[in-house]
């Protein structure tokens, strides 16, 4: 079942699912106060997303993380990125 769950998974994001769920587990342990652990955790999905991103816009966003401390605002990141 897991099988299956995750071949659909890979099909809809064209992402392996392995490379997501270290993503998943690295979000989970991440120090979102670490500049350089978040420019890792950002630069690794712009990777996977296959959204390469200007150094400019990894500074905004790493900056913006670093600021909101240990949350997220995904929908300030998307609006970055598009």
């Amino acid at each position: 079942m897991m099988e299956r769950f995750s071949k659909q998974v890979e099909r809809k994001t064209g992402v392996n699912f392995d490379e997501i769920m270290a993503l998943a587990n690295a979000l989970t342990h991440a120090n979102f106060s670490d500049e350089k652990q978040v420019r890792k955790i950002v630069k690794k999905v712009s990777r996977l997303a296959n959204k390469p991103i200007t150094q400019e816009l990894e500074d905004k966003i790493v900056k913006s993380i670093l600021q909101d401390g240990k949350s997220l605002d995904f929908t300030k990141i998307e609006k970055m990125m598009k």
